[in-house]
């Protein structure tokens, strides 16, 4: 890993330069914006050529997604930590959906999910195998006993499935206009909440 570059501080292994691209990767992204942050802006804040961050992350696809991976464990608790004051499961999971929904455009690391320049990341990433065990993560961290309603591991990763794919439809078409909070509350309760059981 020696050599020139890295504005003078070359990394000791391969980690080391994984964690500082990302880490540059962030930086760009506070400053320009999903839209307009690519590997060579993150070239240019670490002091490297394109080809050095190419070597890590082969497309700007792969560096952002790999930077909302690492955003989503704090995320993920928050949600978590937001639904403790539910006590119905019904209502924890409607109320993690409008949370996702109103606090994820919000995340600099996580809003390139939601980027509308960036759909493809969406689509494509939504119903990963990454995707789906972060869904649920969400859904074990619930004060929800699944097993006592009947919920096998498997059936838990499809309800996580199912909650991403409608929290992706709502981003993709959020409704003309879109609802409010307590109306998406509303109109999840009706709909997506007899499901939850």
């Amino acid at each position: 890993m020696a050599g020139r570059g890295w504005k003078g501080r070359p990394p000791r292994t391969e980690q080391e330069a994984r964690e500082r691209i990302l880490e540059a990767a962030n930086r760009c992204l506070d400053r320009y914006g999903v839209a307009k942050t690519g590997l060579s802006d993150v070239a240019a804040e670490l002091g490297v050529t394109r080809q050095t961050v190419y070597r890590h992350f082969p497309s700007t696809t792969d560096l952002l997604l790999a930077s909302a991976t690492a955003a989503a464990e704090p995320f993920i608790e928050r949600v978590a930590e937001h639904c403790r004051s539910f006590s119905d499961p019904k209502e924890i999971v409607v109320a993690s959906i409008v949370y996702v929904l109103e606090h994820l455009p919000k995340d600099p690391r996580l809003s390139p999910l939601l980027a509308v320049e960036r759909a493809d990341l969406f689509t494509v990433g939504v119903t990963s195998p990454t995707a789906i065990e972060f869904g649920r993560t969400m859904l074990l961290r619930f004060p929800i006993d699944w097993t006592s309603m009947g919920y096998s591991e498997q059936d838990i990763g499809e309800l996580a499935e199912y909650l991403l794919r409608i929290i992706q439809s709502l981003v993709i078409d959020p409704g003309s206009p879109p609802r409010s909070g307590e109306e998406l509350t509303r109109y999840l309760t009706r709909w997506v909440a007899p499901s939850i059981g």
